[in-house]
């Protein structure tokens, strides 16, 4: 901080002496002359603020010679810090910046003897600027470099458009590899500034690398509409993996992370990771042999309501919203999704039905025997009953039924009041088509229940005297609360135990195949249920109406404040918080690690950060190198693999750990033995090829393009004490 204060005071002292030119980069007299500046100034100074020493480690010498030059990561980093400011001097919201704020990342840099007048010097390109501080050399280096970016959402874009400023990948030689299988919906445009409004619904990764390239046309970059997973191996296979210099995740899942972070340690490639959460960001680097991974460290998982909270006794907004989503997810998707399974192949379906047998089964079934059993709707008058008896029964039936077995002055076992804080105690909601949300309701769910069963809208479906008019002619079946109903109310049961009963599920199943089996055939072969999938952002398709709608009765059933239906959207639609400032601020970081990447910096030069623009606070530190496993003379971290080749027997592959002083007692190929000293028959295997046995008795497949597989060793010393080896490859072809 005080020394980057002085190095800027000096540096204006130096461009107002020679018409605002700043140094020539580079050039080491100019560098001179503004550290002596830089000492003129602080020799001047009061004693208090000093410092004795005006260069530590070259640091304005580093800064003169870079004066001329900018950097997109930097642009970005201070984008970000900047735009948020803004936005609190405009709303008041958040805590603003005080002080200077000085942010350097020298250790970006090259090595300093590179950084010379001939290395620095333009060359009439779009570059110029950052050869200005890190040379043509390191320039030349990053045209040709091979990236997979995986992601183009909020974070890819920043990242697509960085990499196109930067030069990335900007020769024939490089290339960016570009993944998302999402397409855009109206609500990423606030974020994702890569996307307009005419690109809505089309892929992410096309658009955006179309619009990076409209930034730099030299861009090669090759999008895909992949998912990064297990099962696209075929498109992410061996060869695509070891040709990559650098991953860059652009994620917003763990899973995802977690993923690819297993193929980078697998394949030995570098991944610079980040992620975003309103206004807090971190970057974890993952170098090869030089930091831990990311699967290292894990977050405590997020917390969950409990069952019995969300279905009895809610006690915020959150906990409605939950189970309005869970409800229209069963109602309009799942339900109707298990009775189109059983439609597309009736006797398979009942086949595995009774071979099950279980309480899942049988849920499954009764999930089928409702869309087309008893709630089948053949017009939409019969929609808008099925809506006005759903409500019925969820705000009115269910929570006296809920009163009557726990009366406002039940006692619990231990002599407690059972309606202690947080649980609410309720009170029905009783219909009035005079209600508007009421209405509305209904309509929603009258609505999604005609599209499931391809049922036409009439025009007066949206007339609300003519609705209403409907629904009072309904008939409800009047409610009578039973005894002995069980209501769960443990926090730490599940719905699948909560569900099984004393019920005999074969004899039900049996029941509900007999009854579903006469009414088929009055359908015709290709008929089907239209399941509806939950889409936030179309405000004419009722989804959110009757999220917002369901969250709402609940929420008045036990006195929580209602939400309007953006802050339902909000929440039911799991939006994740991301703003742009965040954004530009993450992945201007990330780039700036890059250069560190491509210069091969050692592990002290990296940087972790956490940072929160709300506060303002940054944090950083180096990562954590890998845990180092020992073994006599040799050692070994995660990202080491050994490497076989050959296509060896059980036995010369026990003799091959023999002669490193281990006892291999246990090969294992995914969840199959292959062989293990305590089963006598395994020493039969002993002369059969493990290329064969992980065929025939793993199960697994070797693509013939594919020279290796993978197995599990476990090993014991001499003492009998287990000894983590590396994952072993074995190139048998």
């Amino acid at each position: 901080g005080p020394v980057l204060y002085l190095g800027f005071q000096a540096l204006e002292k130096f461009a107002a002496a020679r018409d605002g030119a700043l140094p020539v980069p580079g050039d080491a007299g100019d560098a001179a002359a503004l550290v002596a500046l830089a000492r003129e100034i602080n020799d001047a100074a009061p004693a208090s603020s000093k410092l004795e020493d005006v260069d530590p480690g070259g640091v304005l010498t580093t800064l003169a010679k870079t004066a001329r030059g900018y950097v997109s990561p930097m642009c970005a980093m201070f984008g970000g810090v900047i735009g948020q400011e803004v936005v609190k001097a405009c709303t008041g919201k958040f805590h603003p910046l005080h002080q200077w704020f000085y942010f350097d990342s020298v250790e970006s840099l090259p090595k300093a003897e590179k950084l010379t007048v001939d290395e620095l010097a333009p060359e009439g390109s779009r570059y110029d600027a950052q050869i200005a501080c890190f040379g043509k050399t390191l320039q030349r280096e990053m045209e040709t470099r091979k990236v997979f970016l995986v992601g183009a959402g909020a974070l890819g874009c920043e990242f697509l458009k960085n990499f196109a400023l930067m030069g990335l990948a900007c020769s024939s030689d490089g290339s960016v590899t570009v993944t998302d299988d999402d397409v855009i919906e109206k609500s990423n445009l606030s974020r994702q500034f890569l996307f307009r409004d005419w690109n809505i619904g089309h892929a992410k990764s096309t658009c955006a690398t179309a619009a990076a390239k409209a930034i730099n046309s030299n861009l090669n970059a090759l999008p895909l509409q992949n998912r990064v997973s297990p099962d696209t191996e075929d498109v992410f296979d061996d060869g695509f993996w070891q040709g990559l210099d650098v991953v860059v995740n652009a994620l917003d899942n763990v899973n995802a992370r977690l993923y690819v972070d297993s193929r980078c340690v697998y394949f030995g490639k570098p991944l610079l990771e980040s992620g975003t959460l309103g206004t807090k960001c971190n970057t974890q680097m993952v170098i090869p042999h030089v930091t831990e991974n990311y699967g290292a460290s894990r977050d405590p998982p997020e917390k969950s309501a409990p069952m019995c909270t969300l279905h009895s006794f809610p006690h915020n907004i959150d906990h409605c919203l939950t189970w309005a989503r869970s409800e229209f997810e069963g109602l309009f998707e799942k339900s109707p999704g298990e009775a189109n399974a059983y439609l597309a192949k009736p006797a398979e379906y009942a086949e595995a039905a009774r071979r099950a047998g279980d309480a899942s089964a049988r849920e499954n079934l009764e999930k089928v025997a409702e869309c087309l059993l008893k709630e089948r709707c053949a017009t939409y008058e019969e929609c808008v009953a099925w809506a006005r008896v759903r409500f019925q029964e969820a705000f009115h039936d269910k929570i006296a039924q809920l009163t009557f077995t726990f009366p406002e002055d039940a006692v619990t076992s231990t002599g407690s009041p059972f309606w202690s804080a947080p649980k609410r105690f309720p009170k029905v909601v009783d219909f009035s088509s005079s209600d508007g949300a009421h209405l509305a309701l209904t309509r929603a769910l009258a609505n999604l229940k005609a599209e499931v069963h391809g049922v036409e809208r009439p025009e007066w479906a949206a007339d609300d005297a003519k609705l209403a008019a409907a629904v009072d002619a309904v008939e409800v079946p009047v409610f009578e609360p039973k005894a002995g109903v069980k209501i769960e109310t443990d926090p730490k049961a599940t719905e699948a135990a909560s569900s099984a009963g004393g019920m005999d599920d074969e004899a039900v199943i049996e029941d509900l195949l007999l009854k579903l089996e006469a009414v088929r055939g009055g359908f015709s072969a290709e008929y089907r249920l239209g399941a509806v999938t939950f889409e936030k952002d179309d405000d004419s398709n009722f989804h959110m109406d009757a999220i917002a709608g369901l969250s709402n009765m609940r929420a008045r059933n036990y006195a929580i404040p209602e939400v309007d239906k953006l802050k339902a959207k909000f929440i039911a639609g799991r939006i994740i918080p991301a703003i742009a400032t965040t954004t530009a601020m993450a992945t201007g970081l990330v780039c700036l690690e890059l250069y560190k990447v491509f210069n091969g910096a050692p592990i002290e030069a990296y940087r972790n950060t956490f940072a929160n623009l709300a506060l303002p606070l940054f944090a950083m530190a180096e990562p954590i190198a890998p845990k180092k496993f020992e073994f006599k003379d040799m050692s070994w971290t995660l990202w080491d693999r050994w490497v076989l080749k050959g296509d060896f027997t059980v036995k010369e592959l026990l003799d091959w750990f023999e002669a490193k002083g281990l006892a291999a007692y246990s090969v294992s190929c995914g969840q199959s033995l292959i062989y293990n000293t305590i089963f006598p028959k395994h020493k039969e295997r002993m002369d059969k090829k493990v290329s064969e046995l992980v065929q025939t008795v793993a199960k697994l497949e070797i693509p013939e393009a594919k020279k290796h597989f993978d197995i599990v060793v476990a090993c014991e010393d001499d003492e009998g004490e287990d000894v983590d080896v590396p994952l072993v490859s074995i190139e048998f072809r």
